[in-house]
């Protein structure tokens, strides 16, 4: 079993469906001169829907169901505004302001025991991962990354002041992560050797999932759903809907399989498409009699919806097969969710 760690966090908030597609319309302007801002990302944080505002600031967004992420609006320049409650809005007017340049970090080479090529090697290694798909993927902007080893708690930390813009060729993606906070504990750090042994790994932001040319071809279909089974998301889903023995999922306790609901308690929530999850312990979880994980959770319940969101992020620890699961082995929430 692997001692590897992860906690991905999203700006994930989750609220009660409404059963109809609506569409979100508004203007972004600039807060000191009231001007309209053009060309602005308008986005839903790890989905494939997203727009741009137009010469008069105006933007319209349409979401379904399947939508349960934050409405990001992020332009350069300006301070990025997260809406979680957008199901309550109509016409918005949105007023953005100005970065305070004078607090971003200057762009310099740390003199850290580890060379910037050293360490966005250790970075992409366990941001984008290194299965098939991960290495696929390429950071088309990674001169804007700021890297930083701290040699006395081994520790390796990454921002960036500009969204991260990834391209996956094998699941024909483009994704456009906004890299807030990316950490990397390591329990065995030699610098001479250049040799790590990772204890923990945390990272978080928003993302926007393109679809690149191809995306339809049979290849491309086939990978993203290789990509989906056995993953977090499947995994969510298969729990929201209590079929994990269905979806080919068996749990395990102290090494010995149980039944699955004597450790899952699954409760669904009035007027709501929530449901209540509790965990009596930490288990074993075996999908497809190959890929083994393992789940903690360190808070007394969370909540997941029947697209595979769930919240809160923070106290679910994921390690195995679903916790070295990364960027680059993931899909956007709507994926395989009907328009």
């Amino acid at each position: 079993m692997s001692n590897k760690t992860i906690k991905l966090c999203s700006f994930v908030f989750l609220l009660p469906l409404f059963c109809f597609a609506q569409t979100l319309t508004g203007t972004v302007v600039d807060k000191t001169t009231q001007q309209p801002i053009e060309t602005v990302a308008i986005y839903f944080d790890n989905t494939t829907l997203g727009t741009t505002t137009d010469s008069n600031g105006e933007f319209s967004i349409s979401y379904t169901d399947a939508v349960q992420s934050t409405l990001v609006i992020s332009y350069l320049g300006y301070e990025k505004i997260f809406i979680s409650d957008y199901r309550l809005k109509t016409n918005m007017k949105i007023e953005l302001i100005e970065a305070n340049s004078a607090l971003d970090e200057v762009h310099i080479e740390y003199d850290d025991g580890l060379t910037r090529r050293q360490k966005l090697r250790l970075f992409k290694k366990e941001f984008l991962g290194v299965s098939k798909y991960g290495k696929s993927c390429k950071i088309l902007n990674e001169e804007d990354l700021v890297l930083k080893y701290d040699k006395k708690n081994k520790a390796l930390y990454a921002n960036s002041k500009v969204a991260l813009k990834i391209e996956n060729r094998a699941l024909n993606y483009e994704i456009t992560y906004d890299l807030i906070d990316f950490e990397i504990n390591f329990k065995y750090a030699n610098l001479n050797t250049v040799e790590f042994t990772v204890k923990s790994v945390f990272y978080y932001g928003t993302s926007f999932y393109r679809n690149l040319e191809d995306s339809d071809k049979p290849k491309t279909i086939k990978n993203r759903e290789r990509v989906y089974n056995g993953s977090i998301q499947h995994f969510m889903r298969s729990l929201y809907n209590e079929n994990l023995r269905d979806e080919d999922y068996f749990i395990f306790f102290d090494g010995f399989v149980v039944k699955e609901w004597s450790y899952f308690n699954v409760d669904a929530i009035v007027d709501s498409n929530l449901k209540k999850v509790t965990l009596k312990d930490k288990v074993s979880i075996l999908y497809d009699k190959d890929f083994q994980s393992e789940l903690q959770v360190d808070i007394d319940e969370f909540y997941v919806d029947i697209y595979g969101n769930y919240s809160p992020i923070e106290g679910i620890y994921f390690s195995g097969s679903m916790g070295i699961q990364r960027v680059g082995d993931t899909l956007p929430l709507d994926y395989g969710i009907s328009k």
